[in-house]
């Protein structure tokens, strides 16, 4: 990876994370390239980070093996469409971040032959703890595969899928996740204040005891519901807790929410693929 050079087509928030992460990992940043129409974004990347940055998408893929495309879904077509003749011409690994965009229509638009890597990553990459499943066609080499794995990994976990359906899944589970500890979180938060506890108080035990029960699992090879029996006395409070929480059907509730986000991603996908129009 470190003698990969690497171009961003797109400077927003998750490429940003990106660089920001390889750099940690030693890549020097002439090895990085970034595009952008901002100027101000450009400016910030290169001042932050001393990495090559200009407004044009092609010159930043131009001296790269590897290019990210880290541009809104609405955008991939026209983008692609821009980059095709030098993807074909350089041969680069493709990796996209762009939410929703299969893999059949990135090649649509490159061109057929193009070492292609879809992801999935999630916004705690922003600060490093991400998750971020990936995909690959059958034109990345075991090397590309590596590389992808490598530069992904610079802002958490990663892990491949063999079907690319099932990137609809991730997004709807890890994609969609953090949204949904952040909705437990703020009425975990609410509730805590509700029963008398300073607003501030309430906030600090719920984050707290987020992060100490995802990371007891995340060391733990016990299975969750293990866990959970763990910490739950016979008879105490959690169990009453607990109790309320199964009457109203929490995991038949998350189970339909994730189906939902599941078929809103198939549909999105649909819609992005066919015209790129702004959802």
């Amino acid at each position: 990876m470190k003698d990969s050079t690497i171009g961003f087509i797109g400077g927003g928030n998750m490429a940003r994370s990106l660089i920001g992460g390889l750099l940690a990992d030693g890549v020097l940043p002439q090895r990085i390239w970034v595009s952008d129409p901002n100027e101000t974004v450009l400016r910030n990347l290169q001042t932050h980070f001393a990495v090559h940055t200009t407004a044009s998408n092609s010159e930043a893929a131009r001296h790269a093996q590897v290019v990210v495309l880290a541009v809104k879904p609405q955008a991939a077509k026209a983008v692609a469409q821009e980059l095709a003749p030098l993807v074909q011409s350089n041969r680069p690994l493709v990796i996209s971040i762009a939410a929703g965009i299969r893999e059949t229509k990135l090649r649509e638009w490159l061109g057929e032959d193009v070492a292609i890597v879809r992801t999935m990553p999630n916004t705690p990459a922003l600060v490093r703890s991400g998750a971020t499943a990936l995909f690959a066609n059958t034109l990345a080499s075991k090397e590309q595969k590596n590389l992808a794995e490598s530069i992904l990994r610079a802002v958490g976990m990663t892990l491949w899928v063999d079907d690319e359906g099932l990137m609809d899944a991730v997004t709807a589970l890890s994609g969609s996740g953090p949204a949904y500890f952040f909705l437990i979180m703020e009425a975990l938060e609410n509730a805590g204040h509700h029963l008398g506890l300073p607003r501030d108080i309430a906030r600090l035990l719920t984050l707290q005891t987020a992060f100490g029960a995802a990371k007891m699992a995340l060391e733990s090879t016990e299975e969750l519901a293990a866990l959970r029996h763990q910490v739950t006395s016979p008879g105490g409070t959690t169990e009453r807790a607990v109790n309320v929480l199964q009457q109203h059907r929490i995991a038949a509730i998350f189970d339909e929410a994730l189906h939902a986000a599941h078929q809103r991603s198939v549909e999105l996908a649909t819609l992005f693929g066919n015209d790129n129009r702004k959802i």
